[in-house]
């Protein structure tokens, strides 16, 4: 076994490996941008050499920088991680010229796997069958349009290097094909490196199921059975689980067997993941991850393996740990990733600083890399963490995972949470009937508004703003417990006539009115017309007993400047609080000023001033957490201002262009 080793990645998956490695005696090193100074992952691994820039091309995507660090610290080998190197043969080929052992796949394996093009051919030469389409990459836009129009549409573009759902778009219509190609190949060339695509004809309504692989490197490969990704949201798979329900026993054997095949073909070393399409009782190979999958833990949970220590002990030398009749399934375990977006906002980023983090301690495994305190940024991937849960049955599994969601605290930026209960509470989940374009066709006729902040929840929130006013020192008026900001009814049983605080969730705003506090806890709110009483009682950490009238819940609250955030039994809410006073003096500012949604890098400017736009006229192409978003006129009118150039990195609510609207 090895030393020591280099952990070349960041965020969850660097604690996770650094935790093996840790209980199997091997000492860690990590590397970090300049970004991550102050990372979770910093932290757990306790030794980290700086490598550059925020941005992923100048830090974690720097073979030559990697490299040096592992040098520094007198690493042996070096564990990729997913995502970034991890499917880079010519940094798996660096690292063996430095002397180090790369934790995968050789180089020639990669090169031969890595890549989605190449993949195909290896596996039709495996006797496997594949997915109709091109099966050389092009970054050539004319090229890839012209492969497009001659296969029948729909068809899926697809980023050779990389997986993820990176570099992915499904091409319904011939109608801004090259648009969706650029976009496409600017999208592949951030997240991997290469711009090359590849075309496929897209099954639609079919299963994605994957089979886990190990080999020796010396033509011996085992599988870890399958695991269901079906649940996918723009092909970025959300909700994972093992083994898949519903799947026949024989399909599952064709399956199986022919992922191994793949890599006996190739004297696979280490872990990897072959991925298949499934309609009905056909299959297509999709592609091979020859790397460690995010969902890797749903496997651990049935199989009572850890993964990661197969691959250090195979690349250590030591050969499969393992044969095929040794490895069992136990019970069913499901995964969730837990996103910073906002499914409000067309599931845009949200970035920001994380005021509370907590997790449930109990019968659920946890894999994150932030903690409270972490800044999330726009450089990469959104994902925050990865609930694990297991359980005798499914049903369990996926009852214990929706319990497991509501102890969550993720407050300072939007999350997928509420989103991903109702995708658990789904007929189609439950029943395991659902494929990968469910969630996609359901969005269409769902309200993904933000949660309904009805009185009672003002009022809660309320409660809670008007708590931490009198804690706060030199408050004046709002320090004595029997007072609550205006004193005209200070004593009385009646509200204020003045409002106190304005209270606001997007389209949503109420003016909040208090009486005075009673002895017993107790407070009348008046939540514009209505009139609520309650008590808000604090259980510990950010906890608290809400009781209005008959009715008890325990909710969750936390503020950060002027917001609040609560979480209660209709589920999360993002509410900013205003003294009233406040409120009504600030300037209201209409205009034709187009903001930057979030924190990112300007791609494409497509106006110029003097320019006339229509509404939904695309002016500029901002690029944030390996995603691309579109800034767009709001109205018809003449572009009088253009603030910002393709490279230049903007701050959120930036204005990038000012659109002066048609009179």
């Amino acid at each position: 076994m090895f030393k020591k080793i280099l952990i070349a990645n960041r965020g969850e998956i660097a604690c996770r490996i650094a935790r093996t490695c840790q209980r199997l005696g091997v000492a860690v090193a990590g590397v970090h941008s300049a970004a991550d100074r102050d990372a979770l992952h910093v932290q757990v691994i306790g030794e980290s050499v700086e490598i550059g820039g925020a941005p992923a091309a100048e830090s974690y995507l720097k073979i030559d920088a990697v490299l040096d660090a592992a040098r520094q610290v007198g690493a042996q080998a070096i564990h990729p991680g997913f995502g970034f190197l991890a499917e880079n043969a010519a940094f798996a080929r660096a690292a063996e010229a430095a002397g180090l052992v790369f934790i995968g796949p050789t180089p020639e394996v990669i090169e031969r796997l890595g890549d989605k093009a190449a993949a195909k051919r290896e596996a039709r030469a495996a006797g496997v069958p594949v997915v109709p389409g091109s099966e050389v990459p092009s970054d050539n836009v004319e090229e890839v349009a012209g492969i497009v129009r001659g296969l029948q549409l729909p068809v899926m573009l697809k980023a050779a290097a990389g997986g993820g759902g990176k570099g992915m778009r499904a091409i319904h219509s011939l109608e801004r094909l090259e648009d969706e190609i650029e976009s496409a190949m600017r999208e592949a060339q951030n997240a991997f490196g290469s711009p090359g695509l590849i075309v496929e004809r897209l099954i639609e309504s079919a299963r994605h199921i994957e089979i886990q692989i190990a080999g020796d490197g010396a033509g011996k490969v085992i599988h870890l059975y399958e695991r269901e990704c079906s649940l996918q949201r723009r092909h970025q798979k959300i909700i994972e689980e093992a083994p898949a329900a519903n799947l026949p026993a024989k399909l599952r054997d064709h399956i199986a067997a022919d992922a191994v095949r793949i890599g006996e073909r190739l004297r696979y070393r280490g872990v990897g993941t072959v991925e298949f399409i499934v309609q009905d009782n056909a299959y297509y190979f999709l592609e091979v991850n020859p790397r460690l999958q995010v969902e890797h833990p749903v496997t651990e949970m049935v199989t009572g393996l850890d993964i990661v220590e197969i691959m250090l002990r195979i690349a250590s030398g030591e050969g499969l740990p393992l044969d095929q009749e040794a490895v069992t399934l136990h019970g069913h375990a499901v995964e969730t990733r837990i996103y910073a977006e906002d499914p409000a906002a067309g599931f845009l980023p949200s970035t920001g600083r994380l005021s509370t983090v907590r997790f449930p301690q109990d019968g659920v495994r946890v894999e994150t890399g932030v903690q409270t305190g972490t800044d999330i940024t726009p450089y990469y991937d959104p994902m925050l963490a990865k609930l694990i849960t297991h359980a005798p049955t499914r049903d369990q599994a996926l009852d214990r995972m929706v319990l497991a969601l509501d102890e969550i605290s993720l407050f300072g930026v939007t999350t997928n949470r509420d989103f991903l209960k109702r995708l658990l509470n789904l007929p189609e989940t439950r029943s395991a009937t659902f494929h990968t374009r469910l969630i996609d066709e359901r969005i269409q006729g769902w309200e993904l508004k933000s949660t309904t902040h009805d009185a009672d929840t003002l009022a809660i929130a309320a409660y809670y703003w008007l708590r931490q006013q009198r804690a706060a020192p030199k408050n004046g008026a709002w320090s004595a417990w029997d007072m609550s900001g205006w004193q005209m009814s200070a004593g009385g049983a009646g509200l204020a006539p003045i409002p106190a605080l304005h209270l606001e969730a997007g389209q949503q705003a109420a003016e909040i009115r208090f009486a005075p506090v009673q002895r017993d806890g107790s407070l009348l709110v008046g939540v514009n017309d209505q009139q609520i009483r309650l008590t808000l009682t604090p259980l510990g950490e950010e906890r608290y007993l809400a009781v209005i009238g008959a009715q008890r819940q325990t909710v969750r609250i936390a503020q950060q400047d002027q917001t609040l955030f609560v979480q209660d039994r209709q589920g999360s809410h993002t509410l900013t609080a205003l003294p009233y006073l406040s409120y009504i003096s600030a300037t209201q500012e209409a205009s034709g000023e187009l903001r930057a949604p979030m924190m990112g890098l300007i791609l494409k400017v497509n106006v110029q001033p003097g320019d006339t736009v229509q509404a939904g006229q695309v002016v500029a192409v901002l690029e944030s957490m390996k995603m691309e978003m579109r800034i767009a006129a709001e109205c018809n009118g003449t572009v009088t201002a253009v603030h910002c150039q393709p490279g230049q990195t903007v701050e959120r609510n930036a204005i990038v262009v000012v659109v002066e609207p048609e009179k």
